[in-house]
């Protein structure tokens, strides 16, 4: 094959395959904070951070504050704008005068919360059954927040849920590589849902190759087998990552088109005795905690590809053409997700 010269490289494939625009262009974020992040269900944090009546947190969707409250019988969400909270904790009776914001707690406890002020669905119809395949694992005991970092990254958020679908940096890991690196990880699925979601199918762990007395079968999550691990990803940016005995969610706030919060919570269960937890927590940081052998990995590749990719760079063409029967290196997630990102924006994502 003759080598290509700057004007081959530049030539439109004949797969597949977004601009690297679409990473950079300020007009596209404004676009998509607008059109996406406006009207999506976005999980804003854990019942159990706010376990107690008029316990609150807040956040940031689609670039509007928003503040969500525990009434002692469910949650309720406003935009941020005039809500004092002097204390720590809210004064009842909650004075605003701003409209209620749809809000549910759905799937292992999160507490969800949408601008739309008429969403066409619950959260049950957004997430549209990619959780089907751990709910019996985080819906049958109650959970609690153990872990919360979050980390402000000099990238495009969509390169963050890009590596949660495409799996050829897993090469980066060598975690990865002694633990999970074997046939039945390459044979794993990508499930595509509607909406834009995907799943990712399990495969056993091999822990005890790289502890061996690293085996997390003991502390499986309910109705879990041993050393099993799925992941969940939501368009357009929320990662649920159950792994053995340590279960991970990861949100998204875009803040610039180079630019992203990242927030990260760790889970056990809430029955969990003092010595179970301390295991848990050692369990997940092993993995994914500041000195862990994945996380870290992760953020610094998707820094890596938010420089390459800023405004003023030269477009490039990112491949999504590769199909394998939709196993795990079969780029079906990613044409999955762009697909929905076009119908938000009204684009073909492969002609931006």
């Amino acid at each position: 094959m003759p080598p290509r010269n700057h004007k081959n490289w530049l030539k439109q494939p004949n797969v597949e395959s977004v601009s690297s625009e679409i990473y950079s262009s300020r007009k596209i974020f404004n676009e998509e904070i607008e059109s996406i992040f406006s009207k999506v269900w976005v999980p804003v944090c854990h019942i159990s951070e706010m376990y107690n009546e008029l316990d609150y947190r807040t956040s940031q969707i689609a670039g509007h504050n928003i503040i969500v409250y525990n009434t002692g019988d469910g949650v309720r969400a406003y935009y941020n704008h005039s809500i004092q909270k002097p204390t720590g904790k809210l004064q009842a009776p909650i004075a605003t005068s701003d409209p209620e914001l749809y809000s549910e707690i759905k799937h292992g406890g999160m507490v969800w919360v949408t601008l739309d002020p008429n969403p066409t669905m619950d959260v049950e119809q957004w997430t549209a059954g990619a959780f089907d395949c751990i709910a019996d694992a985080i819906d049958t005991e109650e959970l609690e927040i153990f872990h919360y970092h979050k980390a402000v990254i000099p990238t495009n958020y969509k390169l963050w849920h890009d590596t949660n679908s495409e799996f050829y940096h897993d090469f980066m890991h060598y975690f990865n590589r002694v633990t999970g690196f074997n046939d039945e990880y390459f044979a794993r699925k990508n499930i595509a849902f509607d909406n834009g979601h995907v799943n990712v199918s399990s495969f056993t762990v091999n822990y005890t190759e790289f502890d061996k007395e690293g085996d997390r079968g003991e502390l499986s999550f309910p109705n879990l087998p041993p050393n099993q691990w799925y992941m969940v990803d939501l368009f357009p940016g929320f990662n649920f990552n159950l792994r053995g005995s340590a279960y991970r969610s990861d949100s998204v706030t875009p803040l610039g088109p180079n630019k992203v919060l990242i927030e990260f919570r760790g889970y056990g269960l809430r029955k969990d005795t003092p010595e179970e937890r301390q295991t848990r927590i050692k369990h997940h940081n092993t993995i994914w905690g500041p000195f862990g052998r994945n996380l870290h990995e992760d953020l610094l590749g998707v820094t890596g590809q938010g420089t390459t990719m800023r405004e003023g760079t030269e477009d490039r063409h990112i491949l999504h053409g590769r199909h394998e029967n939709s196993t795990i290196h079969d780029e079906v997630g990613m044409r999955h997700y762009y697909s929905e990102w076009g119908k938000y924006l009204d684009m073909d994502p492969y002609h931006v």
